[in-house]
């Protein structure tokens, strides 16, 4: 039987799109193997570009897959392969670059460059493709919670970002598609399924008379769907729309992921986001209006070319009287090709480490300060692994509606159902908490009540 090892770099879209791409060779025949530890004869990494280590990163695993097996074929995939096709070729070893588009051939090339021994640069004009790629994923490995890719590309252009010319321009996935997809991954007994894309609250703005709202309403139809989570929306796509429909909705999860990058008017509209922080502070207030307890999460990028101490102050105190869950904080980190980059006023290395510690140090007290309401509540958590600090310990981890991480002692069989759980304590990393029964069974669907 064939081997096949992935390596996979970035996003989530990109583990997504290597499970897609896994599948197909499972298809086929071929047995998946551990990229580190075995020999495999065929290597697929899936690169990342978002920033200038990103390209570096992806340049070391391939190398590293080469000097693996010299036998066997290496293929290149993802954003960096997308962006630059001919510094990855100019790699000896490497056969095989394929991008972001036309992933559903990859076998046929393996099968061409076996035949030929030739190379082959598949990648092609992102910036002309119109039709969003079909790459399924029918079950995730070691997951109890599915993800279901709805959109690809995006249309901002914000000056940090080079993923527009990784993942050209907005493409939606066909409405009933998704609907048949999310069918047929309950089917396979996932009770929680996570919307993601590129840009994913972007859904439908290439479609006629059809958006997220509509796409979320069309969901919550599908018999067994427990859990609709977004993984990402901008504020400017949090229409009145969509937030009518988070307000009806017995199914969509209290959390919305909803990227501030910063926290000052000025520095924003220099990244060239749709939006200033009194437009973001507004759309917030509204959802927590329609979804009370509702845990907003945001990314936040620090040293921004330009930014002045004044400006990261404005930006620690609004995130501060926001409230958010959680913060995922990034220093910029410029990338060769985006309008950024050329900006003057590069904040020195040494002040984004100490501005990004701030931050983190905040992250850690707003975290605490939103799951506190919740203690002695019973909430329901999909426990999705033993506890990762002492495997052994009997306790479970996994994460309630409101994306809080919990922590409880339960048995591995309770791993994919659905647990009511008494939240106890609440700390930065994770929570504690007691089972109080066991409610569903994510893999064959059937109900069970099972008092503790």
């Amino acid at each position: 039987m064939n081997k096949v090892a992935f390596h996979t770099l970035g996003c989530k879209v990109n583990s997504y799109e290597t499970e897609a791409i896994w599948n197909l060779f499972k298809q086929n025949g071929y047995d998946r193997v551990d990229f580190e530890q075995d020999t495999a004869d065929v290597y697929i990494i899936n690169t990342c570009t978002v920033t200038n280590t990103g390209d570096k990163k992806s340049r070391q695993v391939i190398r590293r897959a080469i000097r693996r097996n010299p036998e066997a074929i290496v293929a290149v995939t993802g954003c960096y392969a997308q962006t630059s096709p001919k510094e990855i070729a100019e790699i000896p070893g490497v056969d095989l670059i394929i991008g972001t588009q036309g992933r559903d051939r990859l076998l046929e090339y393996v099968a061409q460059i076996r035949a030929e021994r030739a190379p082959i640069n598949a990648v092609g004009n992102i910036m002309k493709t119109r039709e969003f790629e079909e790459l399924d994923v029918p079950n995730f490995m070691d997951r109890t919670r599915a993800s279901l890719k709805i959109q690809e590309g995006c249309n901002n252009f914000c000056t940090f970002c080079i993923i527009p010319w990784a993942r050209g321009l907005m493409r939606s996935r066909k409405p009933e598609s998704v609907i048949q997809q999310a069918e047929k991954l309950v089917a396979e007994g996932y009770l929680e399924i996570v919307l993601t894309g590129i840009h994913t609250g972007g859904y439908g703005e290439d479609l006629e008379d059809y958006n997220l709202a509509k796409l979320l309403v069309d969901l919550e139809k599908v018999e067994g769907l427990k859990r609709i989570r977004i993984s990402s929306i901008e504020a400017s796509q949090i229409t009145d729309e969509v937030i009518e429909v988070i307000n009806r909705s017995e199914k969509i999860c209290r959390h919305l992921h909803v990227p501030l990058q910063a926290g000052d008017s000025d520095v924003l509209k220099r990244m060239r986001r749709k939006y200033t922080v009194e437009e973001f502070m507004d759309r917030i207030k509204e959802v927590r209006k329609a979804l009370p307890g509702v845990a907003i999460t945001t990314d936040v990028i620090v040293g921004f070319p330009g930014e002045t101490e004044e400006q990261y102050m404005n930006g620690y105190n609004f995130i501060k009287e926001l409230g958010f869950a959680e913060l995922h904080v990034f220093p910029y980190s410029m990338r060769t090709g985006t309008p950024a980059a050329r900006m003057d006023g590069q904040i020195p290395e040494e002040e984004k480490r100490a501005r990004v510690a701030k931050l983190i140090e905040l992250n850690q007290q707003l975290t605490v300060e939103y799951a506190t309401p919740f203690i002695g509540d019973v909430l329901e958590v999909i426990p999705e692994r033993p506890y990762k600090e002492d495997p052994t310990s009997g306790k479970l981890m996994g994460y309630s509606d409101n994306y809080l991480n919990v922590v409880f002692e339960g048995t591995e069989d309770m791993i994919g159902k659905v647990c009511e759980v008494r939240l106890d304590k609440v700390g930065s990393e994770y929570c504690e908490g007691t089972l109080v029964r066991v409610l569903e069974n994510v893999k064959n669907g059937q109900n069970e009540e099972q008092a503790v």
